[in-house]
């Protein structure tokens, strides 16, 4: 579809003789994708870690332990509900003005939430306002990570030269295994040198404010780096949806769907085995919290390995080949996650985590490349984030009120089935899909 562009016209075809594909040019994108999408996910999982330890005595200190766990998991969920708002916000500026000015206004509304989380007084002060000005909070969290996720993956892709979409896509999809990591260390660090009371009275406020320097890095790098030279070009040819989302609903109903159905394990996997098992460990198992946190560090690591490896190997082998492998690992996972789990053995509980993570990271490292091939150049943002987002809806949001529910009605073994049949759908609605590596980027 054709429409005028904006008056940025000028500053599009610039962007388009600058950004030349050199190797500075490229590992200076590598690197703001990397930074600024593990900056937003530090933001992001910081929450998630204290809603499993915290939140819910903080915010929630009227209901019984089972509720108050609840409550704070939907303040949790409802960043999910957000995201695909976000996507068709921050996607039609996005496809409309340019990648690189709308992951700048991602970042700074992202950060500005999550820094003000640790701001926000308790229950205790404010009565039932506070739980709801949290939840206003993080509404605003999953608006501007709903943005984030798929300009990154198209600063990364839409730079890249065609062989190594896939290499430098695994640059943004590393930044959820970083940013994870953060949050975790930090959360593990102030458990181990604070006093129970210290850490529930203020410690676990910390790691929000930090987000105020965050932001900072964040905006340095990336108010550094050039717009995309594929959508440069596309703009400078006078090529832009006047309506993104409308556009992708109405031409790629089934890409948009089926991409959203492959990202449901990857979401429940990480949110399973992350946030709903710290609560689980501690709270059921009596697993020490630091003990737990400690052993989602070394969990991490298994996100990050399988993440690179099927980014990378997404070059050669494909993409399509490769989230199917991680989905049909993710299915027998499953089986095995909670009766490792359940043994209460630390050794044991890294395996259970670490084997989660890596299939999740196998699914989700290719997705970089993948849902971004899936969409033209005039409503990739939009789709891309749209698919992307729409999965974290069906496998992230419900997954650990899903799983506590479950947990408590049937025992851990229901959890694992849980996982196992959100991976049987991603398997199926990829098995849809077409294979895109050699797709141009148009």
């Amino acid at each position: 579809m054709r429409s005028e562009t904006t008056a940025a016209d000028t500053q599009q075809v610039h962007d388009a003789r600058s950004a030349d594909g050199s190797p500075e040019t490229l590992r200076r994108v590598a690197v703001a994708s990397f930074i600024g999408t593990a900056i937003e996910f530090y933001d992001f999982y910081i929450y998630g870690t204290a809603a499993a330890l915290v939140l819910n005595q903080a915010f929630f200190p009227t209901l019984d332990p089972v509720n108050a766990t609840l409550a704070s998991f939907s303040t949790y969920a409802v960043a999910f509900a957000a995201r695909p708002i976000g996507s068709v916000i921050f996607g039609h500026f996005g496809d409309r003005v340019g990648r690189k000015s709308v992951l700048v206004a991602s970042l700074l509304l992202m950060g500005l939430s999550t820094a003000l989380v640790g701001l926000l007084p308790g229950y205790g002060t404010l009565g039932v306002w506070a739980p709801l000005l949290l939840i206003l909070l993080r509404f605003l969290q999953g608006i501007g990570l709903g943005g984030e996720w798929g300009g990154a993956a198209l600063l990364a892709v839409e730079h890249a030269p065609r062989e190594k979409r896939g290499l430098y896509a695994a640059f943004p999809q590393l930044g959820p295994s970083v940013g994870f990591f953060a949050a975790t260390g930090v959360f593990w660090l102030l458990s181990s040198v604070l006093s129970d009371d210290a850490f529930r009275g203020w410690g676990w406020r910390v790691p929000f404010l930090l987000s105020f320097l965050l932001v900072g890095v964040g905006l340095f790098v990336r108010l550094r780096i050039s717009e995309t030279p594929v959508f440069a070009k596309a703009m400078a040819a006078r090529e832009a949806s006047k309506a993104p989302a409308l556009d992708v609903f109405r031409r790629h109903p089934r890409e948009l769907l089926l991409g959203a159905g492959g990202m449901v394990v990857a979401y429940g996997l990480f949110y399973t085995a992350t946030t709903y098992c710290l609560a689980y460990a501690t709270g059921t198992l009596d697993v020490p919290r630091t003990t737990m946190l400690g052993l989602s560090l070394v969990a991490c690591l298994f996100l990050a390995a399988g993440t690179w490896l099927a980014a990378t190997r997404s070059d050669g082998d494909g993409r399509r080949k490769l989230v199917l492998a991680g989905a049909g690992l993710s299915v027998v996972w499953g089986f095995l996650l909670f009766p490792l789990l359940d043994t209460g053995q630390p050794v044991l509980i890294a395996l259970a985590l670490g084997g989660a993570l890596f299939c999740m990271g196998v699914v989700y490292g290719p997705m970089g490349a993948y849902l971004p091939e899936l969409f033209g150049t005039d409503v990739r943002y939009s789709g891309a984030s749209l698919a992307y987002n729409l999965g974290g809806v069906l496998g992230g949001a419900v997954s650990p009120l899903v799983a506590t529910r479950l947990q408590s009605a049937f025992g851990s073994s229901s959890v694992g089935w849980y996982v196992s049949a959100m991976a049987v759908v991603s398997l199926v609605c990829v098995l849809a899909l077409p294979e895109t590596r050699e797709r141009e980027l148009t």
